[in-house]
């Protein structure tokens, strides 16, 4: 795959022209094992020679690095800076409480390649908060108690996270991703939409929880006190630093289906979809006898969900962007 043309001087020409980057596949031998990297190239588009670019020798350097970390199963930079920030902890302190050497994480971050050993620890501890504790806990000593306490305060909420599915961990993952800002109040909108689409769609629900009608719409309680610190503010939580690049457990029909909702839905803030909701025939339902203000928490059944949302589809198809653009009209022209 080419990319936008560029100009430089190319040796061959003796003169400034056009280039390329394209990726070539090179071989190299480490460790007496073969290998096969691709690397990215200038390509002189006069005289179709490789042109030496600034700053692409180091680009080279990294993308082996990358490639063979990969191949070979090892932990990369990212994923060490990315422990580090779930953990709230530097990177001498993450050392020693993973029993290193102080020195070994700082050496891994300026780009020294990890032993399997050391780097199969690094990605349990990324994996498991559980791991973490326990590690924190056997290396106690090793750490002043400043250190200590925070990470394992954030170890612990980090827990917090498996209260809910590993489905709707994701299907919250992949929104962050696709969205720059989220707040928990049109989170829960959007979950309740998802589900809502996903069900008459595929005829099953696309995660297990249960939503309760809450006075401001469709919540998921497990969700609501992942989040309650953020009250109306953008959410900003380095806990799903745990989650990312994991969005491909979720199948092509899940990711459809968010980034149809996402697309129409997600345009809106969280006070115009709960007005959406209120027009909604399962939330109306589950929510009578109760005044405006008054709380609840009756059950939003996920088969009623699921039979409204049929309806809906039939009337509107909303497995296009434009079914549910026009659905969405509607029901804020309700509520006008």
């Amino acid at each position: 795959m080419t990319e936008k043309v560029r100009r430089d001087f190319c040796i061959e020409c003796r003169k400034e022209t056009e280039y390329f980057l394209q990726k070539k596949d090179i071989v190299k031998n480490i460790k007496d094992k073969e290998y096969i990297f691709a690397i990215t190239v200038a390509v002189c588009a006069e005289c179709g020679e490789e042109m030496s670019l600034p700053g692409l020798i180091d680009k080279n350097v990294q993308e082996i690095d990358e490639q063979y970390r990969t191949a070979e199963g090892l932990v990369s930079m990212d994923d060490i800076e990315r422990l580090m920030k779930i953990y709230k902890i530097g990177k001498t302190p993450l050392s020693l409480a993973l029993g290193f050497g102080e020195v070994t994480i700082p050496r891994y971050l300026e780009g020294q390649m990890p032993s399997k050993e050391y780097s199969d620890i690094i990605k349990v501890t990324l994996s498991s908060p559980a791991q973490m504790k326990q590690k924190l806990m056997e290396n106690r000593e090793k750490l002043t108690d400043a250190a200590f306490r925070k990470a394992f305060a954030a170890a612990e909420s980090l827990e917090s996270l498996f209260s809910v599915s590993d489905k709707m961990l994701r299907v919250i993952a992949y929104i962050f991703e696709k969205l720059e800002e989220v707040t928990p109040l049109m989170l829960q909108k959007l979950l309740y939409f998802i589900q809502g689409v996903y069900s008459a769609l595929y005829k099953r629900p696309i995660f297990a929880e249960d939503c309760r009608a809450w006075v401001h719409g469709p919540v998921y309680p497990e969700v609501y006190e992942l989040f309650r610190d953020f009250k109306y503010n953008p959410i900003d939580d380095a806990r799903f630093a745990l989650l990312e690049g994991t969005v491909d457990a979720l199948t092509d029909d899940e990711k459809r289906v968010i980034g149809l909702v996402v697309n129409t839905f997600g345009m809106y803030g969280g006070k115009v979809l709960e007005r959406i909701t209120h027009n909604e025939a399962p939330w109306i339902e589950a929510r009578k006898g109760y005044g405006d203000s008054i709380p609840s928490s009756e059950l939003l059944p996920k088969e009623r969900i699921m039979k409204y949302y049929i309806l809906i589809n039939q009337k509107y198809g909303i497995d296009t962007e434009d079914g549910l653009r026009a659905y969405i009209h509607d029901m804020l022209g309700k509520a006008s």
